[in-house]
């Protein structure tokens, strides 16, 4: 994804983001994890359920799924850059804090269902962590995830029905079991910074 579009896509999320989200209240009273927040978006609008299809060819739910802290990212096994260095830098994230005894899940859920299969999804994902979750479904499945998740993407205009690029929104979003959707955390998040504000959140919840 060139670096114009990638700005473009991302201005266009952030402002669907900040347009649906709940805001939190300025003195943070009613909202437990004030003291974690790098954004100023609370859950709510965000995230939701979904039904897409495991490695395993199994179908999963959301509640399958987010069992633990859960790092979810919208990506596609093509991408020649982006996918696998925030793919790798989530991986990096669970294993500082498995450090930490807090275990948490790397989710990644394809934006290119007809060339992602199960197959595809389970061995690019374990590739980055033995506990990395890939995850597809049909073009359905999948649009009704990244609607749930307020992400973007689209084709790229290609002569070659096999070998195309995929423009898409790269934010990893951090839910919880019991709250859904609290954080999103941008491509230049450090692992360090996504594993202190997750184990920030999942303090708050004890």
């Amino acid at each position: 994804m060139s670096k114009a579009i990638a700005i473009t896509a991302t201005a266009a999320i952030v402002a669907m983001i900040g347009g649906s989200a709940l805001f939190v209240s300025m003195n943070g009273s009613d909202d437990p994890f004030a003291q974690c927040r790098g954004s100023q978006v609370g859950g709510g609008a965000i995230g939701g359920p979904f039904t897409l299809v495991n490695g395993d060819g199994e179908t999963v739910t959301d509640i399958d799924v987010i069992e633990h802290p859960t790092l979810v990212y919208f990506g596609y096994t093509y991408c020649p850059d982006v996918c696998p260095l925030d793919a790798a830098r989530n991986a990096v994230a669970v294993d500082l804090l498995d450090e930490e005894n807090i275990e948490t899940t790397p989710v990644f859920i394809t934006i290119d269902p007809a060339r992602d299969t199960p197959e595809v999804v389970k061995e690019y994902a374990y590739n980055f962590h033995d506990r990395m979750i890939g995850l597809t479904g049909s073009e359905e499945q999948v649009k009704a995830a990244s609607q749930a998740y307020k992400t973007y993407y689209r084709k790229q205009d290609s002569d070659d029905p096999e070998y195309y690029l995929m423009d898409h929104s790269t934010f990893t979003y951090l839910v919880l079991p019991e709250h859904g959707f609290v954080e999103f955390f941008r491509r230049e998040t450090t692992p360090e910074q996504i594993a202190a504000t997750t184990a920030c959140y999942v303090g708050a919840t004890s």
